[in-house]
């Protein structure tokens, strides 16, 4: 990285800051951008990097710099009026009841449309509000929390529905012994391919159902699959073995259990409350219907190319190292490498190095030192999240039919992690910050 160069996301964060009050709506609590804000708005529709190629790297010299910040700047107004125009469809989702979905998921594209088409909201604003939010829902066609929660109340139901579990669980049957050793040294393989096309790997290990063997390894005898005392599961269970699953009542997005741990009604939870394209997901019974032989599925997922991913992903996982110092034999392909090299740039990564080595307890009285233990240990995290994606993928019914699809999965995750530790580092010192900035004041007052 040239000395001159500076991260894309301190770019984009500077210029959005430098929009002022206008787009709090699309902001955090310090004035940052959203991730889903960078994620649905600033790269795919401002930026957009297939038309600007230059501006598609982590890292932006000089003159790419200025281009993105200009870019941004230049789409204040825009942006403005997108917050407004979200603030507005929220105010009349409330109005309509409306509960399902996350906001920002469902309607940030479609205010920067707004937006574009009509400015800020004007005389008539409401109305067309309304249009917007009914169309959603339309296009969600019943596929709502709401709606699978209805589904499930019904007694009967639930009853023939957990008959339907245990007799799945029951007959999942036996395979030969997950070979630890040649699953590991495949996914090195195409780890080290990183997506590239000249690997067979990902392909045989697809063919001889690697993912299946490993998943129901899990349920039997785990072993030591990953070495340096690594559970084989890396926090897809909180349990020796995953438990069968049950129907469930509720579910909550800041409690989900972890994955293999979930029941029925909470792996739909969350797909339906995180999908944007509900459009194309089966009916609610359909989808419990398919959810219930899924979920007593190995690795609770049909598609043998996904559960394959979650072995090379759970490989990947096991040697991620950002603080640096860590087992060799546990990052050694070109895709851990990589990986880990891009993390050990982070500012908080080098923060929370810091804290691991000095000697003096953590000032916060713990908050940064939590964040630094999950950096000491962020295979779960990764798989969590990984897993997660590959479910959704895999209730639309999407295989990863290639090591480069997988690998763009893998990678996208990775980074995904780590943006969301930055986030949550830079949230905790911002609450640092103020207090001490309060006491300041207090003094010079």
């Amino acid at each position: 990285m040239p000395p001159s160069s500076r991260p894309r996301a301190m770019v984009i964060d500077g210029a959005w800051r430098g929009l002022g009050a206008g787009v709090a709506a699309l902001s955090g609590p310090g004035g940052a951008p959203l991730t889903r804000t960078v994620k649905l708005i600033v790269l795919p529709l401002i930026v957009r990097p297939a038309l600007h190629p230059e501006l598609a790297e982590d890292f932006l010299g000089p003159e790419q710099a200025a281009r993105l910040d200009a870019l941004i700047r230049e789409s204040g107004g825009r942006l403005e009026a997108t917050a407004r125009w979200f603030v507005l469809l929220k105010k009349v989702r409330r109005a309509l009841g409306i509960v399902a979905g996350n906001p920002q998921d469902l309607y940030f594209q479609r205010c920067f449309e707004l937006a574009t088409e009509h400015g800020a909201p004007a005389d008539g604003a409401e109305a067309v509000a309304k249009a917007v939010v009914e169309e959603v829902v339309d296009a969600a066609g019943g596929r709502t929390v709401a709606a699978l929660k209805e589904h499930l109340a019904d007694v009967g139901r639930r009853a023939r529905i957990e008959a339907e579990l245990a007799a799945a669980w029951d007959s999942r049957g036996s395979a030969p012994p997950a070979d630890a050793a040649a699953a590991a040294s495949a996914a090195d393989e195409v780890l080290e391919a990183r997506g590239g096309s000249d690997s067979p790997a990902y392909a045989a290990m697809v063919r001889e159902a690697l993912g299946s063997r490993f998943g129901r390894a899990l349920w039997t005898d785990p072993g030591d699959v990953w070495g340096g005392g690594l559970p084989a599961h890396l926090g897809l269970t909180a349990r020796p073995v995953p438990p069968r699953p049950g129907v469930g009542r509720g579910a909550s997005t800041a409690t989900l259990p972890a994955p293999l741990d979930r029941t029925l009604f909470e792996r739909l939870f969350s797909v339906l409350q995180s999908s944007a394209r509900r459009d194309e997901l089966p009916s609610v019974p359909n989808l419990v219907a398919r959810e219930t032989g899924r979920s007593c599925a190995p690795l609770g997922l049909h598609d043998e190319s996904l559960r394959v991913a979650v072995v090379v992903g759970a490989r990947l996982a096991a040697g991620l190292d950002p603080l640096g110092g860590g087992e060799p034999e546990r990052g050694r392909t070109a895709a851990h490498r990589a990986v880990n090299a891009r993390w050990r740039r982070e500012a908080s990564a080098l923060r929370a190095r810091r804290m691991t080595v000095s000697p003096r307890p953590d000032p916060d009285g713990g908050v940064l030192d939590a964040l630094a233990r999950d950096l000491r240990a962020p295979w779960a995290a990764y798989m969590r999240r990984l897993w997660v994606r590959l479910h959704g993928w895999d209730v639309r019914g999407e295989p990863l039919p290639d090591s480069a699809s997988a690998w763009a999965v893998l990678d996208g995750v990775a980074r995904s992690v780590m943006m969301d530790h930055r986030a949550r580092v830079r949230a905790a010192l911002r609450a640092l910050a103020e207090p001490a900035a309060e006491a300041v004041e207090r003094r010079s007052a």
